[in-house]
Formats: structure tokens, sequence, C-alpha cells
């Protein structure tokens, strides 16, 4: 019986996940390609064989995803699986009839087969769209459990821009880690604020050899706390399920995939920014939540804002320095370095467009929708000295620096500037704090 050959659609992260938990070891199947999007300079590698398993002497290699309809041709493909996350129903469809043009079948995995079985108890935080708010709510979780004496890991959803061996298995434990595994903005961002509260976190490309590690760490392990990426829903079964909605965009709930995904499976579901959001915003939200998962817990949330030195911005014409991802496949208008200015008396906002250099001028064409915001591209060398040059020739007064790191850490940044800290805040009952202590007393910890 031959093989069926097979294309995993991805983006460096979520296709080696399916691939690995799927495909490694299916004498079934014979995947001859990955394709890459959404993040720059990832395609023309391969995945390697010290990865793919013996069914894959020579590795598979990684093609840019605009030549999917010939690959399926050439190679005579006869499945392509779907493997990426926070896109629109409208590009998961107009993928599908690519794919199907092109002769082949299109597929979407599901949880039951890419979910692993963790040996500790486990909470997930996901989200609906990327930017909601799941980093910061992973922090709340961790910090309860913290309170209770409990230790906590953290396994964070995948970004292995690198060297792919090196990053099988990468755990984060100071930040000395984050310069030992070469990390990337992006990276930094997601790592750095575990390591300064005093938890251990792992990421890498092999999560069932991650959590297998996590669960044994030498600094000790009861509970595994999965922190999700963009909207995907998470990579182990979890005992407890959090799911983050931002009311800034109200109605992305039922119209992204695998967002939608991520809030019918959900045991709770914090609607975020409330804050800041309109009450018309919130009530959508609240609705569709109702109309897709009935049973959830629903929690209101805050994010206040908060900063180092507000006389950096009143008054000044500045420069916002938001995350990047939250900009770009995001499709976020505003961050919490807007909030910040709004909140502190900016006189204006510099755009940063005419001043960009190299891979940020690339950025804007591809997401020109990001507007008078500059995103904190680093996923190399290359993108950071293009985010320092730009920063430092946009004629602004200063910075709002609204990532969840110190960009002077990593780039000489020349103008006066200050950072943006935003914490989750519930409002009112039900709040985490009970949902945490229901847990605790189900699992006997």
């Amino acid at each position: 019986m031959s093989k069926k050959r097979a294309i995993i659609i991805g983006a460096a992260g979520r296709d080696f996940h399916n691939f690995n938990t799927c495909f490694r070891d299916n004498e079934e199947y014979e995947v001859v390609a990955f394709t890459a999007a959404q993040i720059p300079d990832i395609d023309g590698r391969k995945y390697p064989a010290e990865l793919a398993g013996s069914l894959y002497p020579d590795g598979i290699d990684i093609y840019p995803e605009e030549e999917l309809p010939g690959l399926i041709k050439k190679m005579n493909v006869e499945t392509c699986i779907f493997s990426y996350s926070d896109i629109p129903y409208t590009r998961v469809m107009n993928l599908s009839a690519i794919v199907n043009a092109a002769g082949a079948n299109f597929e979407l995995l599901g949880t039951r087969n890419t979910m692993i079985k963790s040996n500790k108890p486990l909470i997930a935080v996901g989200a609906v769209r990327t930017g909601c708010g799941k980093s910061q709510t992973s922090r709340r979780i961790i910090e309860l459990l913290m309170e209770r004496g409990l230790k906590v890991v953290a396994i964070r959803h995948p970004m292995p821009y690198g060297d792919l061996v090196a990053q099988k298995v990468q755990r984060f434990a100071t930040l000395d880690d984050l310069k030992k595994h070469k990390c990337t903005i992006e990276e930094m961002e997601e790592y750095e604020p575990h390591v300064v509260r005093g938890n251990v976190i792992y990421a890498g490309v092999d999560y069932e050899a991650i959590l297998r590690e996590a669960e044994n760490d030498p600094d000790g392990c009861d509970v595994i706390l999965w922190d999700g990426g963009n909207n995907d829903f998470p990579f182990y079964l979890p005992d407890l399920t959090v799911t983050v909605a931002d009311p800034h965009r109200a109605g992305h709930e039922l119209t992204y995939y695998p967002g939608e995904v991520t809030a019918r499976i959900a045991d709770v579901i914090i609607i975020n920014k409330m804050d800041s959001a309109s009450p018309e915003n919130i009530q959508i939200v609240r609705e569709n939540i109702d109309s897709i998962n009935p049973d959830a817990t629903v929690i209101d949330g805050a994010s206040p804002i908060k900063v180092d030195d507000p006389s950096v911005i009143r008054g000044k014409k500045v420069l916002v320095v938001e995350d990047g991802p939250t900009l770009t496949h995001g499709e976020m208008k505003i961050g919490a370095g807007v909030v910040a200015a709004r909140k502190f008396g900016a006189a204006s906002l510099v755009d940063p467009r005419p001043f960009n250099v190299g891979k940020l001028s690339e950025t804007f064409e591809i997401y020109p929708e990001i507007g008078t915001l500059l995103p904190a591209m680093g996923y190399g060398e290359e993108q950071l000295k293009d985010l320092e040059a730009t920063i430092n020739s946009t004629d602004c007064d200063s910075v709002v620096i609204g990532t969840p790191i110190d960009l002077n850490r990593i780039i000489n940044i020349k103008k006066p500037n200050t950072r943006v800290y935003y914490d989750l805040q519930e409002i009112g009952s039900p709040d985490l704090t009970e949902v945490i202590e229901n847990f605790i007393r189900k699992k006997g910890l």
C-alpha cells in the first residue's frame, strides 16, 4: 500500500508539533515538505533529520507558502495539513481553495490527536487572538499558585526560528539563559517576565521531550502551565483551560482560526481590557461567548497601565513601540503604549514610517494597516539593528516602550524613553483566585 504524500502548511511552531505527534512515526504518510508563512526568514530551511525521526533520514525541506500549488503538483501531494494560527476564516478557506484547485485534500487536525497527556496537573492559557493578554493572565495564575507554595513550571508555545536541533528543548531560569539560547525579541518578550518572577519556563521544538523534562525539572514541579501563543489551542491535555477574549476586537472570537476552538474548549473565559473598551463591544463578546460556550465561567478583567516616568510622555511628541506580533498578524491598532500615551497626555504620536530602514520597511509593506506605531520586530541581528536605527532617527521627543521587555537591554535607544507595564486585574466575582483555589482542591495539591 503506497503512502499518502502530504505537505504541512505552517509557520515554525504548530506545524512541527503536528508532524511530531501525528506523522513522525506514521508509516501511512510521507511528509514531503513544510511551507512557511507569518515569520520572516524561516523558509529555505530543513526540519532536520535529528528531529524528523528514522523515516526521514534526510530531513524535510521548508518552502515559502506561495510555492504551495506548484509543490502539490510537482510532488504529487494527496493532502495538505493546515497548521498555524491567528488566521481569519476567509484566509483559511482561501488556502483550502488553492490546495483543492491544485488537486489535494485540505485538512485541519483537532485536539484529540495533537494533545499530549502530562503526569502533572496542567493549566492551559490561550486566547481568541494574538495580543488579548495571555501573558499577563499566565503571570497572574502563576503568582496565585506560587503564593500557595506550589512549584510552577511554564511551557511556552514554540518560536523556534534558529538552529532547530539546538532548540529541541530549551530551559530558561535566568536572564543569562536568554543570551545562551540567542533569543529573538519575540522570545524574550515571552520568557523574560517568567524568569524575573522566579519560575522556570521551557520552550523549543519537540514538545513531548519538553514536557517530560519540565515534569522532572531540577527545581521541582507541582503544576505545569501551558502559556499559549497566537490564538492556538494547547499542545497538552489540560485539567483547566483559560481563554482570554479582547473586546477591542469584538466578534473575532467567532471569525478567526483557531481562536474559536480555544473559546469553545475553555473552562474559564476572561474578557480583558474592559477598562479601555466600549460597553457595546464588551456586550458583543459576552453574547458570543454565551452562544458557543454557555457553561464557561466568565471573568471580567482590566489591564491597568503604569509607566516608569510620566514626564517623558506629558506634552511630548512620542514614538510608540509596541509588541511586534500583536500589530502584525494580530492586527491590533492600539496597544499598551498607545493607551499610556493617551493616559499621560502625549501631545501627539509620531509616524515612524518616513524613518523606517531595512527589514522594518518590509514589515510595513506586508502590514500597511499598522499605521503610526512601530512594531518591535527582532527576529535576528539585522532586524534588531534596523529597529535601533529607526527609533534613533525618528523625529520625536521621546519613546514609549509598550513591549513586555526593556528594549534598552538589547538595543541602544538614544532618546528619552519610558517603559509601560500592565498586569491583569480581575473585576468583581468570579475571579481567578476562586478558580485556582477550586483547581488546587480538585487536584489535591
